[in-house]
């Protein structure tokens, strides 16, 4: 239950928010001293009213993580490398720092400097450049973050945008510091558990693959946090905050519209951002993964793992009738091939849950609180063509059964091939 304190926090700015969107769309207000609206309102208005002082607190107040340390950026002028490490006191300092020869978590003079107001007021301005751990000491995240990177990021993070509206699911799109991908960003209204929140992560790239018709959000990188728990003597993933002032200028590290065009007032649009509230989770969950979902093995827990025989059968319902073919081509050779046109999403879904799987290295290094980075929770195995999905011929006899559990018949064609040492082989075997 949130306390005195946090609700008047979260009612001032519930209404610097919507004040915010008022004057981002040319609409007079008249404030609770009486004193008129500007008859000729000026597009700068919504950042003019915020102080440097405003800002850091908006910002702050959004962009929420471990406050007791922070991940600053290095490069290096002989290597040209780069990258992020926790912010010292001691760092570089002559008989005290020992680096590369000792490690920093090694290191018996190691300071963490704490995330303060001066720090985010002077990543703004360009002094430096931080990040954000998001898992906190208690499992627990303000903010969840989904990572696009690859070649489709431009289109996969739109589509992404789209489920988030259709599920009431209120999203910031930031084009990331090399201008090459983008960061989709969630802010909740209270703290939540890190396993909520990308399991909520999960939900929503699982509904917009189903939506696309995709096996897999080819761009999708990772989600913030990056672990469910805390890692054993560590912080968890770091990710960069935006509004770096060098990449700002450059057209990067900046906030931008569902076509991917920056807002002209970045300040007026973050004071605009919504929260998710924590109860709204689990039903968003439920929406977005509907009857079934070929990534609906993703959601197996702890509580799972630990009592398996409990666990609920693997096609717990049946599909309607209506939502199935009565025939489905299948296509033998390398791999079992179905024609695209044949299936409805619904078997689709259903046929790619039989050849994913969960990581046992995910798990393993999870219950060691050890890093989980790039270690996926659940490996599939599915593979996507522009006509025809793709599934390991191991699955065949899997296959047979969901098809004929649901009255599908299954029309075979074999074209695998035998190479002829192998097809003498078999001959001189049976004669």
């Amino acid at each position: 239950m949130m306390s005195v304190d946090d609700s008047l926090a979260a009612l001032q700015a519930e209404n610097e928010r919507l004040i915010a969107l008022l004057e981002a769309h040319g609409i007079e207000w008249r404030p609770a001293s009486g004193r008129p609206p500007s008859p000729n309102p000026s597009p700068a208005t919504p950042t003019s009213r915020l102080s440097p002082t405003d800002k850091v607190a908006l910002f702050q107040r959004l962009f929420r993580g471990r406050s007791d340390v922070y991940p600053l950026r290095w490069e290096s002028s002989t290597t040209g490398k780069s990258g992020y490490s926790p912010a010292c006191a001691n760092e570089w300092r002559p008989g005290i720092c020992q680096k590369p020869r000792i490690k920093c978590k090694e290191c018996q003079h190691r300071q963490l400097l704490p995330l303060s107001d001066s720090v985010i007021y002077y990543h703004l301005a360009g002094k430096h450049t931080i990040g954000l751990y998001p898992l906190l000491e208690d499992d627990g995240c303000y903010l969840l973050a989904v990572d696009f990177d690859e070649e489709e990021w431009r289109d996969d993070i739109q589509a992404f945008a789209r489920t988030c509206h259709e599920l009431d699911v209120p999203v910031a799109l930031e084009v990331s510091r090399s201008g090459q991908g983008a960061h989709a960003w969630i802010f909740f209204a209270d703290k939540v558990p890190a396993r909520e929140a990308r399991h909520l992560g999960t939900a929503l790239i699982s509904h917009t693959c189903t939506r696309t018709r995709q096996l897999k959000l080819t761009s999708y990188d990772r989600l913030f946090p990056n672990q469910d728990t805390m890692p054993k003597g560590g912080f968890g993933n770091l990710i960069a905050l935006p509004l770096q002032k060098q990449p700002r200028l450059n057209g990067s590290s900046i906030f931008v519209d569902d076509d991917l065009q920056p807002y002209p007032d970045q300040w007026a649009f973050l004071a605009s951002v919504s929260t998710m509230v924590p109860h709204d989770i689990e039903p968003t969950i439920l929406s977005a993964l509907g009857e079934a979902h070929p990534l609906d093995v993703t959601f197996i827990g702890e509580e799972d793992l630990a009592t398996p025989w409990q666990r609920s059968p693997r096609f717990p319902k049946q599909l309607h009738a209506g939502q199935m073919p009565s025939s489905l081509t299948v296509t033998l050779a390398n791999l079992i091939y179905f024609e695209k046109s044949e299936l409805p999403q619904t078997i689709t879904n259903r046929l790619i849950r039989l050849a994913a799987f969960q990581n046992p290295e995910f798990y393993k290094a999870q219950a060691l609180r050890l890093s989980v980075w790039n270690k996926p929770r659940v490996i599939g195995c599915a593979e996507n063509y522009p006509l025809h999905i793709a599934l390991p011929r191991g699955c065949l006899d899997a296959i047979q059964t969901l098809l004929q559990e649901h009255n599908v018949a299954c029309e075979c064609r074999d074209e695998r091939q035998c190479s002829a040492s192998i097809c003498m082989r078999s001959q001189r075997q049976s004669g």
